[in-house]
């Protein structure tokens, strides 16, 4: 069953994808804010969810599904999707060729499919339950990890403005211990580039089901470790990076 599930996954990711590369850099409609000011929705997020949404359940109407947008529904089948029509819609609003289109699946025993799709750069991850992780159908290895210090790690802040004063803080410590930090501004495609060896591993906090679901999936089936430290904070990594990691973002109350 997964190997379909995966086909319809990869099928309304590229869909998606194709709806959003076609509108990029044209005025954006329908905009508004949700959780602050900072946090924008478009037209674009809405119309790519809705054809992610119609294509899932056209297929397989007894499924649920979570989404972003809030368009998604209860099934009955035990498979639930969780989908994000558009991970970095700011980035997408503002011309920055960093977004994604980010869809799993899930069942009883946790990740069954996870896609994340860049469309900007043409590239594919996927990754299905107990049968690894690939880029564009080349397969996906995660190494140990490099030491700490001279590890590249990818990280994210929320849009309320109390809550990111608190993640600043915690970058006073985590900076100066690593290689170097990237706020690229899709969590998908942050977890998505930890499977693929682009980021030596990742955090962040007040993340949302759709945010992570495929890419957890991605680097799990890659070899690496990820771990929700918090509800809705993630550490993601290689065996040996891993924990080493994990200590250092550790807010020292938690």
């Amino acid at each position: 069953m997964s190997e379909d599930v995966l086909d319809l996954a990869l099928r309304a990711a590229h869909g998606a994808g194709a709806l959003l590369l076609e509108r990029v850099g044209a005025p954006a409609s329908g905009l508004t804010a949700k959780t602050s000011r900072t946090d924008l929705v478009s037209d674009a997020d809405r119309d790519a969810e809705a054809l992610l949404v119609g294509m899932i359940r056209a297929a397989r109407p007894d499924d649920a599904i979570v989404a972003e947008e809030g368009g998604g529904g209860s099934g009955s089948s035990g498979v639930t999707w969780v989908v994000d029509p558009l991970d970095g819609t700011i980035n997408y609003l503002w011309g920055i060729p960093q977004w994604s289109v980010s869809v799993a699946a899930r069942d009883a025993e946790g990740g069954l499919v996870g896609v994340v799709h860049d469309p900007s750069r043409g590239e594919t991850f996927t990754a299905r339950r107990g049968h690894g992780a690939f880029l564009d159908g080349a397969p996906l290895r995660i190494g140990p990890g490099a030491e700490l210090s001279q590890a590249l790690i990818g990280t994210g802040f929320q849009y309320r403005a109390e809550e990111r004063a608190l993640q600043a803080q915690r970058l006073l410590r985590v900076l100066p211990a690593v290689r170097d930090l990237r706020r690229l501004g899709s969590a998908a495609l942050d977890l998505a580039w930890v499977a693929c060896g682009r980021l030596d591993g990742y955090f962040e906090s007040g993340l949302n089901p759709w945010d992570s679901a495929a890419g957890e999936l991605l680097v799990r089936e890659a070899g690496g470790v990820v771990e929700e430290t918090a509800p809705g904070s993630f550490v993601a990594a290689g065996p040996d990076l891993f924990g080493p990691l994990r200590d250092l973002v550790r807010d020292p109350a938690g």
